[in-house]
């Protein structure tokens, strides 16, 4: 397999909008109670955002000529009343396209990122992965990420009285 894994460009952003709009619809399809539809996160979100900004980044993964997936993170400090201050990043996106996954592609996009990473001074990765999306919370184990708090959810029924 000849994959390249380079930094994103504006010239990708009509590629990289249309994988994003995929990612968002099959969560939407998971889980149609809680996740808009791609259309409605198309409306508020652009991955241009992150081309823009110098916290932010984004890598495209390139199979003969074709932007077939890529991740999108940012940095920060985490500053909390509780934890000690650390420099930190979050992946908010990863999408590999269906055809070609299983293939190693999404381990190159997060190898990629957490170098440059690395090279800005992050000590520590965090990720938001949602509990019906089982295959993703097995790579990210597999990439050493370890769940470090329990987020837990309860909807509020109504009474009918």
């Amino acid at each position: 397999m000849d994959l390249l894994i380079r930094r994103a460009k504006e010239l990708d952003l009509f590629r990289l909008n249309s994988m994003m709009y995929q990612l968002h619809d099959e969560h939407h399809q998971q889980c149609p109670d809680l996740f808009k539809t791609a259309s409605e996160i198309q409306e508020e979100k652009n991955i241009a955002h992150y081309l823009d900004d110098p916290e932010c980044m984004v890598y495209v993964a390139e199979l003969k000529g074709e932007a077939i997936g890529f991740v999108t993170g940012h940095f920060c400090e985490l500053v909390s009343t509780v934890s000690k201050p650390v420099t930190m990043a979050t992946i908010d996106e990863l999408y590999v396209e269906s055809k070609v996954r299983r293939e190693g592609i999404a381990e190159k996009l997060m190898e990629r990122i957490e170098k440059e990473l690395k090279d800005y001074g992050v000590k520590e990765v965090f990720v938001e992965v949602w509990n019906f999306n089982q295959s993703a919370l097995a790579f990210y184990h597999q990439q050493g990420l370890n769940e470090h708090i329990h987020y837990l959810r309860k909807s509020i029924k109504e009474s009918g009285a």
